[in-house]
């Protein structure tokens, strides 16, 4: 009895997934050095119906992750090409929302540059940047906001006042 309920209740979530930001992104963490948890994250949002921007957006980080476990170099350039279609849906649909252009820089950043476009870490990388500046996320995602402005630190892409200015935001938010 209690197995067919579990079959059930797993079924039911098959059939409607829900997108749970945070653990999505503690997924996508894990997808980093995971082709399982790469491709099992990839198809439970691929199934979910009208997806937002931002699974757009985590759909995206994933096209690019599947490129880097990935062997066959034409798989890796056709997921790649995939993935910069994917992200540039989500941040068409939502331009300012930090962690959609987040996702998308992330990627350009760690993309070789003769693999991969690397066109907008610059806007990307300004708009985030803005949006930090106006204080547009919610306390639930401080350390959202601490996870990007680190790596935002981290790149080397930032000019000196933006690596000022993000320094200062993190021991705010610290």
């Amino acid at each position: 009895m209690l197995k067919s309920l579990l079959i059930c209740a797993y079924s039911v979530y098959l059939l409607f997934p829900q997108s749970n930001p945070y653990k999505i992104r503690h997924q996508l963490q894990r997808a980093v050095n995971s082709s399982r948890v790469t491709d099992s994250l990839y198809d439970r949002l691929n199934s979910i119906n009208d997806k937002t921007p931002l699974e757009l957006s985590y759909i995206g980080a994933l096209e690019a992750l599947k490129a880097k476990h990935a062997w066959n170099p034409y798989s890796k350039l056709k997921y790649l090409k995939r993935s910069e279609g994917t992200l540039a849906k989500a941040v068409t649909a939502e331009p300012h929302n930090m962690e959609i252009r987040f996702m998308r820089f992330s990627v350009e950043y760690k993309v070789p540059g003769f693999l991969g476009d690397k066109k907008h870490l610059y806007t990307d990388r300004e708009e985030i940047i803005t949006q930090i500046k106006q204080g547009h996320y919610t306390t639930d995602n401080k350390q959202m906001v601490i996870t990007i402005a680190r790596f935002l630190l981290n790149s080397k892409t930032c000019t000196a006042a933006e690596n000022t200015y993000l320094s200062e935001a993190l021991s705010r938010l610290l």
